[in-house]
């Protein structure tokens, strides 16, 4: 026997024990101190779809060798942390800690990309400079409930789904589908592109919703708010996500030869944002400027840089942008923020409200002010005007990036 193969026996012996341990009771603890909560019925029932396992028996296999992983996740506020009362009851965290304790001679690299009130959309365009840029060897998507349920969901997410898989070490990926608190979700539209690419989808919905409808889970036992699951929600979702993983696990020991990892589809919808651009104020000038000035966001998001800020009516700004869709993203808050007006190629006028009436606080809200335009540059004019909402005393505003999809190249 080589020295390899029985390298590789002795992990894979190892590693038996460990999946023979894990297999004893519906589901390991992922922390020490905590004991599981989800029955074998919820994890069976939380798989929407199995996928196509060869990518991800592929890393497992790369960590049965010791060899390093590096973990993301990507998606909105629940992926970020949500509520969870401390970094390591969330679910990501918590998953994180399941790949270190199953395989702790591999030594594992954990990305967080996740970024509150965002969906795909943004996710598409941020994604390369956030987590793909580490190389990431697994990751899970969770946008189900942040992105808008019509088809525009589906593109952005392909988009999105595209660029992991692209990447020459053929990643796998996981598609995680959480819930409001009405039981609504994307993951019909999610579903057509999860399947379409073989991924694995699991929704925390059809495990859970069916629980809280025959009244033996309360919304409130797994959730903090009418959308951010608490401790215990956060431990359910990667139950659920760990739960399919030791499936794997043990699909792997038991198959003799793995199947070849499919070359990646002709687009489903589209592959305008697998190709994507951001720019903000650090990395675009303008073109013409008239009382814009480049200034740090306020408050400053993690992943956010320079953005662009006028408070005088009449300000105007032109950019030169190239792609096939454009989205805009401002800072919308209750505070004493106005109106702007925005033109593409000197087209009908759209008007973008910063003002937001709730008062939980300030978020990036985003705007397509382009799509299915024609391939090459196109001009954006942006203009400050002077209508407002009553209870504003004031004409700030703040373009925090311009996002450009359908280029030639990724930049």
């Amino acid at each position: 026997m080589t020295r390899h193969r029985a390298v590789f026996f002795l992990s894979y012996v190892w590693a038996l024990l460990i999946l023979a341990t894990a297999m004893a009771g519906n589901c390991t603890e992922l922390t020490s101190g905590t004991s599981p909560v989800a029955t074998s019925e919820l994890i069976v029932r939380s798989v929407a779809y199995p996928g196509d396992t060869a990518r991800l028996d592929r890393v497992m296999e790369k960590a049965l060798r010791g060899e390093p992983l590096t973990l993301g996740v990507v998606g909105g506020s629940i992926t970020e942390g949500g509520v969870a009362s401390s970094v390591d009851k969330r679910w990501a965290n918590r998953v994180a800690a399941w790949w270190t304790a199953t395989f702790p001679k591999s030594k594992l690299t954990f990305v967080n990309a996740g970024l509150g009130a965002t969906g795909s959309n943004i996710g598409a365009h941020r994604v390369q400079r956030d987590l793909l840029c580490h190389k990431p060897d697994f990751v899970v998507i969770e946008f189900a409930v942040n992105d808008n349920c019509t088809s525009g969901a589906m593109e952005t997410m392909e988009g999105l789904v595209r660029q992991i898989l692209a990447l020459p070490n053929q990643p796998a990926a996981l598609m995680l589908c959480t819930m409001h608190q009405d039981g609504m979700n994307t993951q019909p539209f999610h579903d057509l592109i999860g399947r379409y690419y073989g991924l694995p989808i699991i929704s925390y919905r059809d495990a859970l919703w069916p629980e809280i409808q025959a009244g033996r889970i309360k919304w409130s036992d797994i959730a903090g708010d009418h959308v951010h699951p608490n401790d215990l929600g956060h431990q359910y979702l990667a139950e659920f996500v760990t739960g399919y993983l030791k499936q794997t696990l043990a699909h792997l020991f038991e198959a003799k030869n793995l199947p070849a990892i499919k070359p990646l589809p002709k687009p489903l919808i589209s592959d305008i944002y697998a190709r994507t651009a951001w720019w903000d104020g650090a990395n675009l000038k303008p073109a013409r400027n008239q009382g814009w000035q480049v200034s740090d966001p306020t408050p400053p998001p993690k992943t956010f840089g320079k953005c662009w800020v006028a408070d005088k009516p009449g300000s105007t700004m032109e950019l030169e942008v190239e792609g096939a869709a454009l989205t805009m993203l401002y800072y919308s808050q209750k505070a004493d923020l106005c109106m702007a007006e925005v033109r593409v190629d000197g087209g009908a006028p759209e008007k973008l409200d910063a003002w937001f009436p709730m008062s939980w606080g300030g978020y990036t809200a985003f705007r397509s002010i382009g799509h299915d335009l024609t391939p090459g540059r196109h001009q954006i004019q942006i203009t400050l005007l002077k209508e407002k909402a009553p209870a504003s005393k004031g004409h700030r505003f703040e373009i925090r990036a311009i996002l450009a999809a359908g280029l030639k190249d990724i930049r």
